[in-house]
C-alpha cells in the first residue's frame, strides 16, 4: 500500500503583486496582467521542492499571498 506524507507552505504576497487568476461567471479562467518574473518565482519553487520528492497538489492564491499544498511518497522507514 502507498503511503504519503503532505504539507502546506504559504508564500507572503509582496513576491506575487500582479498574479492574478480570474474565472467568468461562465466558468471561463484566465490570467490577467501576470507580471512576467512571477511565474519564474512558481517555477523556482516549484522546481526546488520537486528535488526534495514534493509534488504539488494545489496552489491557492489571495491578496495576502500564495498557499501551496504538495504531498510525497513514503517508503517504510523514511521517504522514497
Amino acid at each position: 500500500m502507498e503511503r504519503f506524507e503532505y504539507e502546506i507552505s504559504t508564500h507572503v504576497g509582496n513576491a506575487f503583486t500582479k498574479l492574478a487568476y480570474i474565472c467568468s461567471q461562465e466558468g471561463v479562467c484566465s490570467l490577467e496582467e501576470v507580471a512576467g518574473e512571477e511565474p519564474q518565482i512558481l517555477v523556482d519553487l516549484m522546481n526546488e521542492r520537486g528535488l526534495q520528492g514534493w509534488e504539488l497538489i494545489q496552489l491557492v492564491s489571495g491578496k495576502q499571498g500564495v498557499m501551496a499544498f504538495w504531498k510525497r511518497r513514503l517508503i517504510s522507514g523514511g521517504v522514497l
